[in-house]
């Protein structure tokens, strides 16, 4: 089974990551986390992306902040998918983070997810892999099922407060 890789600018990135990582081992996928920044580590972030798919990953995902350029830096290192964390910060609430991550130019994509998004990271590797896992693919299924009668639960809670 290929592997997700995780990689965050700054260990401030942690909560968002966290929900990454939660997401992934329920689904009981195979990840690292590593700290390498695009600005203070980039021939370390590059080696990681250059070496990813011969290390047996499948899927990198980039959690970073402000200028959030980390994402790029691996997607310019690898063909490997590449997915972006926004994470947002005290200056403009993440949105300097999005921009930085979604606007990349032709010929290096990087896919992104909602500021603070380490869950739908996840769930977005996780797809990319169930391509070729149908483990996976079963797992993502059952996980959909579960969210499903979770919110008509907390439909039938509502319901029988409000009406």
């Amino acid at each position: 089974m290929k592997k997700v890789g995780i990689v965050m600018g700054s260990d401030s990135d942690l909560p968002v990551v966290q929900k990454t990582v939660d997401t992934l081992r329920a689904l009981e996928i195979p990840f690292e986390v590593h700290v390498y920044s695009a600005h203070r580590t980039p021939v370390e972030a590059a080696e990681f992306a250059k070496h990813a798919a011969e290390n047996g990953f499948g899927v990198l995902i980039a959690a970073a902040g402000m200028a959030a350029h980390l994402a790029g830096a691996l997607a310019a290192n690898t063909i490997l998918p590449v997915i972006g964390i926004p994470c947002k910060s005290n200056t403009l609430d993440g949105i300097d983070a999005l921009l930085s991550t979604v606007q990349m130019p032709s010929g290096i994509p990087v896919a992104t997810v909602a500021i603070n998004g380490g869950v739908n990271a996840a769930l977005l590797s996780a797809q990319i892999l169930a391509v070729d896992d149908e483990q996976i693919a079963f797992r993502l299924e059952e996980r959909r099922k579960q969210d499903r009668k979770t919110a008509l639960e907390k439909d039938a809670s509502i319901q029988s407060k409000l009406n």
